[in-house]
């Protein structure tokens, strides 16, 4: 048949229940007996800007505050998914031009008036995946860093974790969030450790990495010393920009986000690195989010073969790079699964995997990873596959494990049949 003929139906709202979606990732999530693992997703997402109208009164400042709220009305309501036009972002690109059509049809799905929609829905895709902790992020916001007013980027980032703690975090024990920082104003972003760090559910701090401010300004030294002696960890998070000038060099998306995730990752860890930063917070636990691992490799081999030869201009390192890089923790997502599976299996032993990679399915998102991309791997053992998929995670945010409802019951259900 001709695809031309083909016509485009309209899905009914009905099937845009996240757990009609997700039915085929459920069974396998019962098929495998994940009721024995506990999984912890470290990098989950959900999509703020359709709590804008809610985040908007916890904005500090009368006239951002104003602005919001005059903006809202052309951006859309917080119903209809609009982006808050406040919160600098191209993400939309990643919602179109694809396979995946449920985007725009998520706001369709019903959940009952409490708890908060963003629960309910979270909820039921670790229930379906089968995770029973996870670390969620914002979406739009994943831009926020390159806002031309730094003044915007902090009242929107310090309204959002006010909104998230309260709203979120506070009530839901299986959800947890590393903190967005607004890392143009180190000022600001020391104030944001120091009066959040303590907040329930807050199991660190997180920086977007698409930005051009640099981690080894002195300025930052002491929210890293803060976050040493409170024992919570850094990650920094990938995103894409299409007006990089480096990136912006690309005529299709697939490039841009190909490239985009993972470069503005490689310059901060080469920054974090040569600096000396591992040496002067050695306690101080760092993760890298969403770029894949096929770049980890190139940056150990890089890197190590650079500083043989200039060892001169990085007097703190007392190792080479690779050894820094095998002491952080890095994110599973989007694992590069098609191609060399033994170029896989061999970054897994360079990056120390065993102890250091954390999975993460990037959900909602349209490249997310089910748990099975780490539980089929062949060169795991079962105990490999169980640090990977919730001890490492429980380790980096130090946090005690909270079981699913489900895994509980059915765990209960096979003791009773064994009596």
């Amino acid at each position: 048949m001709d695809t031309m003929d083909v016509k485009y139906r309209e899905p009914a709202a009905e099937e845009f229940d996240t757990r009609t979606l997700l039915k085929n990732a459920e069974r396998q999530a019962r098929q495998r007996h994940y009721e024995d693992i506990h999984i912890i997703d470290v990098d989950a997402h959900h999509y703020e800007n359709e709590s804008f109208d809610q985040i908007v009164p916890f904005i500090e400042d009368p006239i951002i505050r104003h602005t919001a709220s005059a903006k809202r009305g052309v951006s859309g309501s917080g119903s209809a998914g609009g982006r808050p036009t406040l919160v600098n972002t191209q993400v939309g690109f990643q919602d179109v031009g694809g396979r995946v059509t449920r985007y725009h049809l998520r706001r369709n799905e019903k959940t009952p008036p409490s708890p908060h929609r963003d629960v309910t829905l979270t909820k039921r895709y670790m229930d379906a995946i089968g995770i029973d902790m996870l670390c969620l992020f914002p979406t739009p916001m994943l831009n926020l860093g390159l806002h031309p007013n730094v003044e915007i980027e902090v009242a929107v980032a310090r309204a959002y974790n006010a909104w998230l703690c309260e709203t979120i975090l506070a009530r839901e024990p299986r959800i947890v969030s590393m903190l967005y920082l607004p890392f143009n104003d180190a000022e600001a972003t020391y104030k944001m450790v120091k009066d959040f760090g303590h907040k329930k559910g807050v199991a660190g701090f997180m920086v977007t990495s698409a930005r051009y401010k640099g981690v080894w300004d002195n300025a930052f030294m002491k929210t890293y010393a803060l976050l040493e002696e409170m024992n919570l960890p850094l990650s920094f998070h990938a995103a894409y920009s299409w007006d990089d000038r480096l990136v912006g060099n690309s005529n299709r998306f697939i490039t841009v986000h190909a490239l985009g995730f993972t470069v503005f990752n490689m310059v901060n860890l080469a920054n974090w690195i040569v600096n000396g930063l591992p040496e002067r917070f050695p306690k101080l636990r760092v993760m890298w989010i969403e770029s894949g691992l096929a770049w980890v490799p190139f940056m150990m081999q890089r890197f190590d073969n650079e500083y043989m030869m200039r060892s001169s201009e990085c007097p703190a390192l007392k190792m080479k790079p690779s050894d820094y890089m095998r002491q952080m923790y890095f994110t599973s997502q989007p694992m590069e699964m098609v191609g060399n599976r033994t170029a896989l299996e061999e970054t897994f032993k360079m990056m120390n995997a065993e102890t250091q990679l954390c999975y993460a399915s990037d959900y909602p998102h349209w490249d997310m990873d089910l748990p099975s991309t780490i539980y089929d791997l062949p060169f795991l053992n079962e105990q490999q596959k169980r640090n990977i998929l919730g001890e490492n995670g429980r380790r980096f945010l130090n946090v005690e494990p909270v079981w699913s409802g489900w895994k509980i019951a059915a765990r209960a259900a096979k003791q009773a049949a064994a009596q």
